[in-house]
């Protein structure tokens, strides 16, 4: 099988989809790995190591069996594709519909790691768990940094500093990351979801449960969306606790729709001068009512921070993480033989198959496609 590893155009996009260490089990397993010059300068890792690991470098790498990629493939991108090749990486399938389309009129067959079955078999291949932890790390270091106070307690000749207060809001992957890390740099923590269910999680992390009285847990391990009722119940009592905290770090992310405001201009304006909100949501326009997505702003001596593609910021080891996800899905499509064989059988392999055969497959990407 030949593997092609383009370098990724995406702006801001500093990830590689496969590294050294993979390439060097995929080719010691006779598959042939490309990848462009380049390809993983962003991530700090030169070309001379995917040479050392058995990688051939190319100008281009478009024309594998299987191209491996870490963004959405541009319009220009998805021209190099060949009819009849293998695309796997991320897709957006329910907000980039333009994209989906042409994957499909080019005869592409896509696999989109946003949609990969969310079961136990395949979670050594969930990226977006593995990217998210990422994410989480990143943002408790964030509001760590910006912040301008100690997170822990100091007992110093001149008094004690008490410890900053951290309030995470939405406790998926990125937000227990963020509280784990946000507990080891020694603040006090709460979390805060609509799903009851993960309240035990929190705590197992040292954290506190913070329960404003509102549960709405979804399917696929999501929320669902909130009534008016529940909206208005729940941004009156996290009113209250971002009142109280000197960092909120917001998570909640509904897949296909607008992320849901948790933290009002009016929960900002009770925050003390010199807290920071970190908003990990600002791809999908923001969890703050004063979110600016990609931009760092200061409303009400509150510093709001909206980062986008906060992965890519820690490429080195997101890229390491990433490409063993790949390396998961790569083996569940790969024949005893070494060859390619895409088994639509497989609940892991059909969910995750975006276009096939000249047409959208997947459900929700083909609804996305026609409601846009």
């Amino acid at each position: 099988m030949r593997i092609g590893v383009p370098k990724e155009t995406a702006e801001g996009e500093r990830r590689v989809a496969l590294v050294p260490e993979i390439v060097g089990k995929l080719t010691g397993q006779g598959h042939e790995v490309m990848v462009e010059r380049g390809a993983g300068a962003e991530a700090l890792i030169p070309d001379s190591q995917f040479e050392e690991a058995g990688a051939k470098l190319v100008d281009a790498a478009w024309d594998g069996d299987v191209v491996v990629k870490v963004a959405p493939p541009s319009a220009e991108e998805i021209r190099k594709l060949a009819r009849g090749s293998v695309l796997i990486g991320f897709l957006a399938p329910l907000t980039n519909a333009d994209g989906v389309r042409s994957l499909a009129d080019a005869g592409v067959t896509s696999f989109g790691l946003e949609v990969v079955p969310r079961i136990s078999r395949a979670q050594s291949m969930d990226a977006l768990s593995s990217q998210s932890n990422v994410a989480g790390y990143r943002a408790a270091l964030f509001g760590a940094q910006e912040m301008g106070r100690f997170y822990p307690m100091l007992m110093t000749a001149a008094g004690t500093i008490r410890p900053a207060t951290v309030l995470v809001l939405g406790v998926g992957v990125a937000g227990l990351q963020a509280i784990a890390t946000a507990r080891r740099l020694g603040a006090i923590v709460q979390g805060f979801d609509v799903r009851p269910e993960v309240a035990d999680q929190v705590r197992s992390l040292g954290a506190t449960w913070l329960d404003v009285g509102v549960e709405a847990a979804g399917e696929g391990g999501y929320a669902r969306e909130l009534t008016e009722e529940e909206r208005a119940q729940q941004q009156q009592g996290l009113q209250e606790a971002i009142a109280k905290v000197d960092v909120a770090i917001t998570t909640a992310l509904v897949p296909g729709r607008r992320a849901p405001i948790l933290v009002t201009e009016e929960a900002v304006k009770g925050m003390k001068p010199g807290s920071v909100v970190v908003d990990l949501a600002g791809e999908a326009g923001g969890n703050c009512e004063c979110s600016e997505p990609g931009q760092t702003v200061i409303r009400h001596d509150v510093k709001i921070m909206a980062p986008l593609n906060i992965v890519s910021t820690m490429a080195e080891h997101a890229s390491q993480l990433y490409a063993r996800n790949i390396e998961a899905l790569l083996a569940l499509m790969t024949s005893e033989s070494g060859a390619l064989e895409l088994d639509f059988e497989d609940e892991i392999i059909a969910g995750a198959c975006v276009t096939r055969d000249g047409e959208i497959v997947n459900e929700r990407a083909k609804a996305a496609v026609a409601a846009a």
